[in-house]
């Protein structure tokens, strides 16, 4: 896999019939799981210091990282069935199983049903109000593929699936969705925008050539005056969600200081046409999204 971390556990250890199977699902490049995973800690987190920490938190974090796991393996998955076409156009992405051949679209279809129906036996044991919240979160997965199609800001749409977490998460604690992880929510929405058009630049020649939208085309040579707007934007409205929590702020406002340090590091570095710095900018959202998590955790247990 051309965009896949060299040296990765699947090409190293995997079983060679696994393989095709867990490239589709990306677990060659773990990035996307941690994306999925942090907005869920961070909804812990403020759940933890509007309400106090509990001994089922503990679990709500195992269960939110298996989660993570499968079902971005899903969401990929689908996402590679609807995009078959699109990807074997793409030079990044025409290797990938489907386009390539390497598995078949009743295979793909089947995987997809074996990873969603995991991830439904893990949200099962995370309460009622995070169980409504996670099949509510289906449509938002099963529109974002066809976003590019009809408007220049998937991103937006990316980030409504992949923050969604923060609220479900938020909900197996306290059984209820208040406005901090709301706030929280759009925060983590314009974070997507930010780090997914950094990411989003790399294809943008590819994208141009067949018709395809992101913010990438659309902001052009101004993307990082407008990515910096949108990291603004992220750490203010974060702000507001650990405000509204009521404990601990000062802790919670030093994680979110790791934050914004991380982001406008990645600004700094940021050149829309060197796709090489794209990526590894792309990557390091990990570390800015656990800065955050791992305050919120400290400000929730003590």
């Amino acid at each position: 896999m051309i965009d896949a971390p060299r040296g990765n556990w699947v090409d190293r250890y995997a079983p060679h019939g696994w393989r095709p199977f867990l490239h589709m699902s990306r677990a060659d490049r773990p990035i996307g799981t941690w994306l999925l995973l942090l907005p869920c800690w961070w909804g812990i987190g403020l759940a933890m210091m509007a309400d106090g920490p509990r001994p089922f938190d503990l679990w709500i974090a195992v269960a939110c990282a298996i989660g993570a796991l499968v079902m971005r393996g899903a969401g990929c998955t689908w996402n590679d069935i609807t995009d078959r076409d699109i990807d074997a156009q793409v030079a990044r992405t025409r290797s990938r199983p489907l386009p390539s051949g390497r598995i078949g679209l009743r295979a793909a279809y089947l995987w997809l049903v074996a990873q969603g129906m995991t991830g439904l036996v893990i949200l099962l044991t995370l309460g009622q109000a995070a169980t409504w919240m996670g099949v509510a979160s289906l449509a938002l997965v099963a529109i974002y593929p066809f976003a590019k199609r009809f408007t220049w800001w998937p991103q937006i749409f990316l980030g409504f699936a992949f923050n969604w977490g923060v609220m479900l998460a938020y909900a197996a604690h306290m059984g209820r969705v208040d406005l901090a992880p709301v706030v929280a929510w759009l925060a983590g929405i314009a974070w997507t925008i930010f780090y997914d058009t950094i990411y989003a630049h790399q294809d943008a020649e590819d994208d141009a050539l067949i018709g395809v939208k992101s913010t990438a085309l659309l902001f052009g040579d101004n993307s990082p005056r407008i990515l910096a707007g949108f990291a603004a934007l992220a750490v203010a409205l974060l702000a507001i969600a650990i405000s509204l929590t009521g404990r601990n702020l000062l802790i919670g406002g030093a994680g979110l200081a790791g934050f914004a340090a991380h982001l406008i590091w990645q600004l700094r570095l940021f050149q829309p046409d060197q796709n090489d710095s794209c990526l590894r900018l792309f990557r390091s959202n990990r570390d800015a999204g656990l800065i955050l998590a791992l305050f919120l955790a400290i400000a929730g247990l003590a």
